[in-house]
């Protein structure tokens, strides 16, 4: 687990060595443990480590026999003894204990192949020196971040766009054209970011640089197989016995290995499958001053009818705000999820202890865990019994008519599931945008956005397309970025065994019947869970991380905290203040919840002032 960062050194009037050593320093927080680079008359590579697997060797840049390759690698390969011993029947030499090495080696031996064999999250980018070609590619869920620059000439790449910010030939310019995207989905449901010129790698692709030109493509693109035949029991065998494997795999480490732990069945599950194996882990857990919001209660009975140990903190008002610049500046790019918050307290607490983590990401988007997906089950079946004409005529004149029950049912039947894709209006509706917008709103709408993704699954259930594009875009650019970025601000290496290559292949067999229907959520796994776990744990409703923040904002300190940032510079640059005022103190009334809105104004306001204010931490230059 560590972090890298470098460029095609193509100008003379810079001194490489200097700019990337400031651009590895930009990232220390990825790898405190090392530092090392790799410069030539083509290319300069930066590389910090985080030691968890070969302490003693895997330094980074790692060569092949010759040298003539070297490469820089964030992640973990879980089967890497396997492709190890594979290598080594085929003639390369191992120099190192380390999973890195099966990629280089592997690359020498496949090319891009390498990719179908890897098992695992990771980011990583090889330059050959012979070919003059630099190749790059991410994991097949996006766990680990890659970001490149493509402007005036200069090509760079990295774990963290920050890291560009040290590069004299970096021109940092924000996107206006795509805040009001962010407004509507909390991130860019593409490759683009809010910083021009500067690019997401999508999940399971890879690029190719030379001095010629410059592809990316995709290696990987999850396929839906349905199998009809197996019973609601089969499928919890299937998925235990898969999990189970795939926790012991996650397990592989030179260091302890620990777990976040809430009071949901994905993280028991993770916990109970390390603790089955004979493995007595640490887990931690983070709650807030605020009984009524903390779950502390269920982790800590969990963990003691378990037998394991539970150390748990508890976080304030004062500490959720008083973070959000470091939290943000973390983020590179504004998400204004308010789990972050104490994900990032959670990940401080844990580090202070272990070098490792397992947590229960990606259960919801592979096994149907969302309370839209039960929407769009209730939906589909209206659809398949309700002529398309009959529904369109239907949600016509429902939507001309006053608000009453069942209205939006209506209209969202009328439409495509692409239309009323829910994570395209997370926060504002397409024509709710503009009010406090200072730029017109151009470009498509956030629905018209997401329909590539839906077209990729036309033809599946309503329940089936939502979670393939949930896992292109939800778990991709929010789940998996801020669980990356909170545990590396703090040098803690997250693992998410349900990320798994073999476990996704048992998801994206099961039927939506065991996935997502009649009101029940993540059928089959928990199914699986409930022989292991206790009913108030397989059974618990998905809460995420239950926050207080509707009511802080309520409070005169926070109130005043937002409506400065409201009336500010940065704020009068890009939105219309008195309208972020009135949506603040409609809310400060008590008449709505505009909470979700507010956190994402205030979040862009924050962020913003990190990366183009006046502050030093993300102005220097080389």
């Amino acid at each position: 687990m560590c972090g890298f960062a470098g460029f095609v050194n193509n100008r003379t009037d810079i001194d490489a060595a200097r700019v990337i050593e400031l651009m590895g320093d930009r990232i220390k927080h990825r790898g405190p443990d090392d530092a090392q680079y790799y410069i030539d008359d083509d290319v300069a590579l930066a590389f910090r480590r985080l030691s968890i697997i070969d302490l003693g060797g895997g330094r980074q840049p790692l060569f092949n026999e010759d040298g003539s390759m070297v490469l820089v690698f964030n992640g973990e390969i879980y089967n890497f003894p396997e492709l190890r011993e594979e290598l080594i029947a085929r003639g390369h030499v191992f120099t190192t204990k380390s999973d890195s090495e099966t990629i280089l080696h592997g690359y020498e031996e496949y090319g891009r192949g390498i990719l179908d064999r890897l098992r695992g999250m990771f980011a990583f980018a090889i330059w050959d020196k012979n070919e003059k070609k630099l190749f790059g590619a991410r994991d097949i869920f996006g766990i680990k971040p890659y970001y490149y620059y493509r402007e005036n000439g200069l090509f760079m790449f990295g774990s963290e766009i920050k890291s560009f910010l040290d590069h004299p030939g970096f021109d940092k310019r924000i996107d206006r054209t795509r805040i009001a995207d962010y407004l509507s989905y909390e991130y860019l449901p593409d490759e683009n970011t809010l910083f021009q010129g500067v690019y997401k790698l999508m999940p399971g692709s890879y690029f190719e640089w030379t001095p010629e030109s410059f592809t990316t493509e995709r290696y990987y693109n999850p396929t839906y197989a349905i199998d009809e035949a197996p019973s609601l029991d089969e499928w919890a065998d299937r998925i235990e016995d898969v999990f189970s494997e795939s926790v012991r795999a996650h397990q592989i480490a030179d260091v302890e290995v620990g777990g976040f732990l809430s009071s949901g069945v994905d993280s028991s599950y993770v916990v109970d499958r390390v603790f089955a194996q004979g493995t007595k882990i640490r887990t931690f857990s983070v709650g807030y001053e605020e009984e009524q919001y903390s779950e502390l209660s269920y982790a800590k009975q969990f963990s003691d009818e378990l037998g394991v140990e539970n150390i748990s903190n508890k976080i304030s008002a004062a500490d959720f705000f008083d973070a959000m610049p470091d939290i943000q500046y973390f983020m590179d790019e504004p998400l204004p999820n308010p789990s972050e918050n104490p994900l990032y307290f959670l990940a401080e607490s844990a580090a202070k202890h272990v070098k490792v983590v397992l947590s229960g990401e990606g259960a919801d988007e592979l096994f149907g865990g969302y309370p839209n997906y039960l929407a769009e089950d209730h939906l589909g079946r209206y659809c398949r019994s309700v002529p398309r004409p009959v529904r369109r005529a239907l949600g016509a004149v429902a939507g001309k008519l006053p608000r009453f029950k069942g209205r939006h049912f209506l209209m969202h039947g009328a439409m495509e599931p692409w239309e009323r894709f829910s994570r395209a209006d997370y926060v504002f509706e397409n024509e709710d945008r503009q009010r406090y917008l200072k730029d017109p709103i151009t470009g498509p709408t956030p629905q018209e956005r997401s329909k590539a993704y839906f077209e990729h699954v036309d033809g599946l259930d309503a329940v089936t397309q939502l979670q393939y594009v949930d896992m292109q875009t939800w778990m991709a650019f929010d789940i998996l970025l801020k669980a990356d970025r909170m545990s590396m601000a703090h040098s803690l290496e997250l693992r998410v065994p349900f990320l798994d290559k073999r476990v996704l292949e048992t998801a994206l067999q099961i039927p939506s019947r065991y996935r997502a229907a009649d009101d029940e959520s993540k059928i089959a796994l928990r199914h699986a869970a409930a022989r292991h776990l206790p009913e108030r744990v397989y059974g618990k409703e998905k809460l995420g991380f239950p926050s207080p923040l509707a009511a802080w904002l309520r409070e005169d300190e926070y109130y005043e905290r937002v409506k400065a940032a409201f009336t500010s510079e940065t704020a009068c640059e890009f939105f219309v203040p008195e309208a972020l005022v009135a949506l603040l103190d409609e809310h400060r009334s008590g008449a709505v919840s505009n909470m979700q809105k507010i956190w994402s104004f205030y979040t862009f306001i924050v962020w913003y002032e990190e990366f183009f204010g006046s502050g030093e931490r993300a102005n220097c230059r080389a």
